[in-house]
């Protein structure tokens, strides 16, 4: 963090892991009154309506040509569309909260294995053995749940499909992605996730809410932490020079994550997936945590 950075930038990281943590938890506590795209498409859809009135009140700059918008808007599909979509449909298929946040927190090794790849450098061995790492401890983790219940095979297919979105976004951004204000980046962001599930949500579900103080608490919690708290909290610390800091924070998301659905979702994790946990953080932090690589 550079030294001109605003003091309450400090405490970014922590709030951050908070609100990311806590998002998958939220999420589940509410899909059981709700069909997943459903929810997702309301998300979306509350976001947009804030991020518009901000756009209003505030007038930032659009995007100045049509690769510009193309681009904002590939990376909001991925990220919006198809990670949180695919997310929803796997907790919807009965995968726990911890199994698909560690599934998740393999996306900064992906993107840093498959990123150099682009621009011709080479990767280092840390990296290989990193994902190494963190691929046992997510099969030491699934095979320690499924003594307490059957995996699904199709929540599965959907936690690799967020996974492909999350690092399809992340690296979409990476090569083709400009500078925006975050109301605007946000706004075509979360508009483009919108359009880009409401096909499916019109498709394949009923469309019908059962509204209960339950998923009123997920949804605003989803839209004020996850949305405009957890994603402002990010941007700010990308644009103080805490990427690599970001990075790092993936590995302790899934023993949050899963330590909260404990409690709240009542998903018990045995020893042997805590022990999973640890295996697949040191990787992720391994992976994560070196500046130069060694080829």
């Amino acid at each position: 963090m550079s030294s001109s950075s605003p003091r309450w930038l400090a405490f970014a990281p922590g709030i951050f892991l908070v609100m990311w943590s806590t998002g998958y938890v939220a999420a589940k506590f509410g899909l059981g009154f709700i069909e997943p795209l459903t929810f997702l498409a309301l998300r979306f859809a509350c976001v947009v309506v804030i991020m518009a009135a901000l756009f209003l009140v505030l007038r930032p700059p659009l995007p100045k040509s049509r690769a510009e918008w193309t681009h904002l808007a590939i990376v909001g599909f991925l990220l919006q569309s198809m990670y949180f979509g695919m997310c929803y449909m796997s907790f919807n298929a009965g995968l726990a909260v911890g199994t698909l946040a560690l599934i998740l927190s393999l996306q900064p090794i992906l993107v840093g294995l498959v990123a150099p790849r682009w621009s011709g450098e080479t990767v280092g061995w840390q990296r290989w053995i990193g994902l190494l790492l963190g691929l046992t401890g997510a099969v030491i983790v699934i095979v320690a749940r499924s003594e307490i219940a059957v995996p699904s095979a199709l929540g599965f297919l959907f936690a690799a499909l967020a996974l492909f979105g999350i690092t399809g976004g992340s690296l979409w951004e990476k090569r083709y992605g400009v500078s925006h204000h975050p109301v605007t980046s946000n706004l075509v962001a979360f508009a483009a996730g919108f359009i880009g599930v409401l096909p499916f949500v019109i498709a394949f579900e009923s469309m019908q809410i059962t509204w209960t103080w339950q998923l009123a608490a997920s949804l605003t919690y989803l839209i004020i932490g996850s949305s405009l708290i957890g994603v402002g909290l990010l941007l700010a610390m990308i644009r103080a020079g805490d990427v690599s800091r970001v990075s790092a924070l993936f590995f302790l998301v899934p023993p949050m994550a899963a330590a909260v659905a404990w409690v709240v979702l009542d998903e018990v994790m045995p020893p042997a997936a805590w022990f999973g946990m640890v295996v697949a953080g040191a990787g992720v932090f391994m992976a994560t945590s070196t500046k130069k690589v060694i080829a």
